[in-house]
């Protein structure tokens, strides 16, 4: 999303001088990577018990105020953890925008712990996650917008660009994916603007040693609206009966199904036309299309 925009040297050094200037109590804590990183966003270890976390482009900065303000409301909602908000940070040190410091959650994600496409009872408890989620207030929480790329509007947002990623695939996946798109567009949300979590990714789902579900980590892209962007796992991470699993108990209605299968079927689309090559977005696209 932010591919044009200038993004800052981030590494250790930098962080240290970060945390060393404004937050001295923690000085003394080592600072190391994270094993998986993100884009948005990079993420330190600070000491065993803190987490530092800093956008990496200027269209991510809005994220920042959003996590400090809403994760402590939503918290104690949820039945797994999700990051708690421990101080704010400022520009500093030649970087430029607002970055957090957070409770370190542990846990392996899942995008780490091997294939997990048939694992029934992590889609249960995702889904069941997601429903909690859906429940909690909404008042006076953001709706989309630039601070989560339109996360809960419609597919329809991002027409133009799915379209001509569809034009580039070959038939007959060219014309299923227009079809689809169609139908996706079709609908609109009927229901109460609600929370959604915006990028439920295997990055951002933490395991715990035997396997289960223990946090949900960056929401980033959360609000408030269509939650239809939450259910793409059901072609994104599961397979046979995990998927029958995740749509049990994630619920809702079939459009808004129709409408999470855009959201799914877009990602994957441009994902292939910026890098042919990713076999996971291959493999989304191959369980969408395949009729």
């Amino acid at each position: 999303m932010c591919a044009a925009e200038l993004r800052p040297e981030i590494d250790a050094a930098l962080v240290r001088r970060l945390v060393d200037a404004q937050f001295p109590q923690w000085r003394e804590l080592p600072i190391r990577p994270v094993d998986h990183d993100g884009w948005d966003n990079r993420t330190f270890r600070l000491g065993e018990a803190l987490s530092v976390r800093l956008p990496s482009a200027e269209g991510y900065v809005e994220q920042v105020a959003k996590e400090q303000r809403w994760l402590p409301r939503l918290a104690d909602l949820l039945p797994a953890a999700i990051p708690q908000p421990v101080a704010q940070g400022e520009p500093g040190e030649g970087y430029p925008f607002p970055w957090s410091v957070y409770r370190w959650l542990p846990g392996t994600p899942v995008v780490l712990a091997g294939d997990v496409s048939r694992d029934a009872e992590l889609a249960d408890a995702i889904g069941r996650f997601l429903v909690a989620l859906r429940a909690a207030p909404t008042a006076g929480a953001p709706r989309p917008g630039t601070h989560n790329f339109f996360r809960g509007a419609s597919p329809a947002v991002y027409e133009e660009e799915a379209l001509a990623a569809f034009a580039l695939l070959d038939e007959p996946w060219r014309g299923r994916a227009r079809a689809l798109w169609e139908e996706a567009s079709a609908s609109l949300w009927q229901g109460e603007p609600v929370w959604f979590h915006g990028d439920v990714a295997p990055g951002n789902l933490l395991l715990d040693a035997s396997g289960a579900l223990s946090a949900v980590i960056d929401f980033g892209t959360s609000g408030v609206g269509d939650a239809a962007c939450d259910l793409v796992p059901a072609w994104t991470m599961f397979e046979g009966e995990a998927r029958h699993a995740f749509v049990a108990a994630a619920g809702l209605d079939g459009p808004t199904w129709s409408r999470a299968r855009g959201w799914a079927l877009w990602k994957s689309a441009i994902t292939v036309r910026d890098r042919p090559a990713d076999a996971e977005a291959r493999a989304t696209l191959a369980r969408i299309l395949t009729p």
